[in-house]
């Protein structure tokens, strides 16, 4: 039960955290283009800090749990002591890193968009910390993997509910301009997740037999998640976002529909990682 709790945390640990981020990255590139939806969006990002930081801490408390067996570990100080010594560096930076997002958007100013960018970065190295790029002899590639990879999902993640609020809030016209400035730079962006995906996977997984073990089955089904992101991502390219721009009702309904398709494909998909984290290793 303490496993099952755990990987629930973890998932909504990194929903939350990237969520934020994304939030702070997004306001940084497309901040100036909002009219109505930006006070919104601000406290979208708000609330989804000071929730990934109370999942965050409940994720590294019930480590306790899981080192004896039992919920009561939570109350062992000697084993949340362990707890912290084997991950603690990694918890105070994302507690660092989200606190100055919650921060940055508390306030309208360029100092507020450097510290979110700031603490972005901050939140999303606490992965390079700890885990499998942690200890290995060439982390020092795949930890600007990891990074860049993160990057971008947090990018790509933290744009879904503010593009759906500025389809509600915004006039047809922004909601265009926006949707296509978020376009253009997805574009070149998001397909960088597969490659650093695909050099991550090639420089930890030892041998092709990993692919017939549970480790390699979790790996090929975030490919045909990312495979169906992807597909949701070009109808929302493609026909979605103009149907919404000439102010089509269902157009814009259905480009909603699709962002929040997205959202909790990217939830699966952050949900396989915590699982493949938890209980597995490419070795």
């Amino acid at each position: 039960m303490q496993d099952i709790l755990s990987v629930a945390l973890r998932a909504l640990s990194f929903l939350f955290l990237l969520q934020a981020a994304g939030v702070a990255l997004f306001l940084a590139i497309f901040g100036r283009l909002l009219a109505s939806s930006a006070d919104a969006i601000r406290g979208l990002g708000r609330w989804s800090a000071r929730v990934g930081l109370a999942f965050v801490a409940a994720h590294y408390a019930l480590e306790a749990a899981r080192m004896a067996g039992e919920f009561s570990g939570i109350w062992d100080l000697s084993l949340q002591r362990t707890a912290l010594r084997s991950g603690g560096a990694a918890f105070g930076v994302r507690v660092l890193g989200l606190s100055l997002v919650a921060l940055s958007l508390r306030r309208v100013d360029a100092g507020a968009l450097v510290l979110g960018v700031v603490g972005t970065a901050i939140a999303v190295a606490a992965f390079i910390l700890v885990g499998h790029t942690a200890v290995h002899p060439q982390r020092w590639i795949l930890a600007p993997l990891l990074m860049l990879h993160l990057l971008i999902v947090a990018f790509w993640l933290g744009a879904l509910l503010p593009l759906y609020l500025a389809s509600l809030r915004e006039s047809p016209e922004i909601s265009t301009t926006l949707v296509n400035a978020f376009s253009r730079l997805a574009t070149w962006l998001v397909p960088g997740i597969l490659v650093a995906g695909v050099a991550l996977a090639i420089l930890l997984v030892p041998s092709i037999g990993v692919f017939a073990q549970p480790y390699g089955w979790l790996l090929l089904t975030k490919v045909a998640l990312f495979a169906g992101l992807m597909g949701l991502a070009s109808l929302n390219k493609w026909r979605l976002g103009p149907a919404l721009g000439r102010g089509d009702h269902r157009g814009g309904l259905g480009f909603r529909r699709s962002l929040l398709s997205e959202y909790v494909l990217i939830f699966v998909v952050l949900t396989v990682t915590a699982v493949m984290t938890t209980f597995f290793s490419p070795e």
